[in-house]
């Protein structure tokens, strides 16, 4: 049961991790939070690899 708890806990935060970086490429922000949750640590090099928002970037 605890192990149960922390892969979800785990999930939740790589999804927060790729939807919180999505959101600053200004890419899909649920589409990559999805991913981050299901796929993991996996996920992260390919929302780098997606295309950034040009709008988004003059303000960074």
């Amino acid at each position: 049961m605890v192990g149960i708890i922390i892969g979800c806990l785990i999930s939740f935060a790589f999804g927060c991790l790729l939807g919180s970086i999505a959101e600053k490429r200004g890419a899909n922000v649920v589409l990559w939070a999805v991913l981050g949750a299901v796929f993991g640590p996996f996920a992260i090099p390919f929302v780098f690899l997606t295309k950034s928002n040009s709008k988004n970037n003059e303000h960074a």
